[in-house]
């Protein structure tokens, strides 16, 4: 066959493949406009009578020293809380402790505690060391969350109100990323700002998602014993997704807060941001592998310029339409949660990256996290990959 009967075969499903992709970019611009309507009405509510404060140990599992650390865990010893708060962080090696020893000497009168203990129940090594933190625990209301995560003052306050009605067996915030002086860091916060973010508070919004996220999981002690302890989810990827299905298994709700946390970003290469992005694509694949593979309505840019291959102007027009909604949605996400201004000229270069790696995340079943390499099993679970 010759090379002109070939290309003679190949452009009808060129056009084709252009075609669908300029749907589907259409699609996605629209899905972005409905997403700027949901994010402008999250946690539009009136706030009732707030209930008595129980006393909180708020779970801290520490990985490495890590910039900022000290601040970061000092917010929780300056709550705007009226009962007793222990924060409680653990760690597997003494290193890892260093800014909680900096609280203990420079604020001697802050309830601040460190368990080092360097045992191992499962493979989730974030999972092992709640397990070992558990026993120092003094109080019933527990508040995890994990140690990149920034919190105002009225944050326990928010949360165990919210954790004292009828019902509720859990609770838990989404986060807005914060990227720091870093270009890579910068570019994480935003793949959490202009895509994450609204995507889950669309997804919560419509009624197709049910999140649990590790920013915070607020739960009382007799609930996490009813759902087996953080021994039952040892050797899960997703596991504070488990806890919450857990909890709904349970019969109670999990409620997410009408407020955020914020994110710290430290990526500081290429190759960190893709790994942590890839990382929590997998784990999204993992969980819901149909409403992953219908996600490829949210990368409308790159479908865009995949459009633009058939040379047609309709295509070139969408892209530019598809550019201002993006752009429309960063600002609507900056303006309902006060955000600092975003740069806008990385939406593009994000959004190919997060096409990169959407359609990556379909081939292989390998993660990077902390320092190791697990492979993700068909259940979830993490098997450690020792080659």
């Amino acid at each position: 066959m010759s090379f002109a009967a070939s290309l003679a075969d190949t452009l009808p499903v060129l056009r084709w493949f252009c075609e669908a992709c300029l749907i589907g970019a259409f699609l996605g611009c629209v899905f972005t406009v409905i997403e700027c309507g949901f994010v402008l009405a999250f946690g539009r509510q009136d706030g009732g009578e707030r209930p008595a404060e129980p006393p909180v140990t708020a779970l801290k599992p520490l990985h490495a020293t890590e910039p900022e650390l000290e601040t970061r865990l000092g917010a929780f010893c300056r709550q705007d809380y009226a009962a007793p708060v222990q924060v409680l962080c653990g760690a597997q090696d003494q290193a890892a402790g260093a800014a909680v020893r900096a609280i203990q000497c420079d604020a001697p009168d802050c309830t601040i505690e460190l368990a080092v203990d360097t045992h191992n129940h499962g493979v989730n090594r974030k999972v092992s060391n709640l397990i070992n933190m558990l026993p120092h625990a003094r109080h019933d209301t527990l508040v995890l969350s994990d140690a990149d995560i920034v919190v105002p003052p009225d944050y326990l306050r928010g949360v165990t109100a919210l954790l004292a009605a009828p019902g509720v067996g859990a609770v838990t915030c989404l986060y807005h990323g914060i990227g720091g002086d870093r270009s890579w860091a910068r570019l994480s916060a935003l793949a959490i700002n202009s895509q994450f973010l609204p995507q889950a508070i669309t997804a919560i919004g419509l009624g197709l998602a049910k999140p649990c996220c590790g920013a915070t999981i607020a739960l009382r002690r007799s609930m996490l014993e009813r759902i087996g302890g953080f021994a039952a989810f040892a050797d899960v990827l997703a596991d504070d997704y488990a806890i919450g299905a857990a909890v709904r298994s349970a019969g109670y709700a999990v409620v997410v807060a009408p407020f955020l946390v914020g994110h710290r970003c430290f990526e500081n290469s290429l190759r960190q941001f893709m790994l942590h992005q890839l990382r929590a694509a997998r784990t999204i694949r993992s969980i819901d592998p149909i409403g992953h593979a219908g996600s490829v309505l949210t990368h409308p840019w790159p479908l865009a310029l995949l459009a633009m291959l058939s040379g047609s102007a309709s295509a070139a027009l969408l892209a530019i339409a598809v550019l201002a909604s993006r752009v429309a949605l960063c600002r609507c996400v900056e303006w309902r949660f006060a955000l600092p201004r975003q740069d806008y000229w990385l939406i593009p270069v994000q959004d190919i990256l997060a096409f990169a790696v959407y359609v990556t995340s379909f081939f292989g079943a390998t993660v990077h996290w902390q320092g190791f390499d697990y492979r993700v099993a068909t259940d979830g679970t993490l098997i450690e990959d020792k080659t």
